[in-house]
């Protein structure tokens, strides 16, 4: 995959939608900023720019990915191979219900991606130096580059959904101290139900995390 890294980028992710649909980048390919100034976050909510974190985003076509693979939960599968990674480097970090990552009880990062025709765009955030008030900071001491490197070379094992999914179940029940915010509502998932698609059952319907 082609990676291109640069000093500032308004936002990663709305970067590449913009290439992919003039057809200026085609996939594989992947870019990560040193800082952004209007990163793109979960619910159209702001990144905030921390100097030293992570900023990344890439794009796949869809045969690179696992036939397996729910479009929906495109997000949790992109979190999932980032946790791998660093947890293969020491990291305690876990995966919160759909796309965000955790150190213990504090947000230190998350997920995002979009499909466009059988492309899909993934960008993710990590507080790896610095982070915001109620936020928390990976639990080891890495650089983005290295990061960026790590995650594309796990990327590039093409795990099955399956495969993925087993590791997300046992750890889910960790989620359920949270809540989640589906539409405008923020829901509790005390009650939620793990689907094997990645969706989860609650009240009575079954939700995709469409992030």
């Amino acid at each position: 995959m082609l990676v291109e890294f640069v000093d500032e980028c308004a936002s990663t992710h709305l970067y590449l939608i913009e290439a992919i649909k003039n057809g200026v980048i085609n996939p594989p390919f992947a870019i990560c900023a040193k800082s952004q100034s209007a990163g793109v976050g979960s619910r159209q909510n702001t990144w905030l720019n921390g100097e030293g974190n992570l900023f990344l985003s890439f794009c796949l076509h869809k045969n690179f990915l696992p036939d397996d693979l729910n479009d929906a939960s495109i997000s949790i599968y992109f979190s999932m191979i980032m946790k791998n990674y660093l947890e293969n480097l020491g990291s305690k970090v876990w995966v919160k219900w759909p796309n965000d990552f955790y150190i213990n009880d504090l947000k230190i990062g998350g997920t995002i991606s979009t499909k466009i025709g059988e492309i899909y765009i993934g960008s993710i955030g990590l507080n790896l130096h610095s982070s915001p008030q109620n936020a928390g900071i990976l639990d080891i001491k890495t650089e983005p580059n290295s990061v960026v490197w790590g995650f594309l070379a796990e990327l590039d094992k093409k795990f099955l959904w399956k495969q993925i999914f087993s590791k997300f179940s046992v750890e889910f029940a960790k989620s359920k101290k949270f809540i989640t915010h589906i539409g405008d509502l923020s829901v509790d998932l005390s009650q939620a139900m793990l689907c094997d698609d990645g969706a989860i059952f609650i009240n009575n319907k079954k939700v995709y995390s469409l992030r």
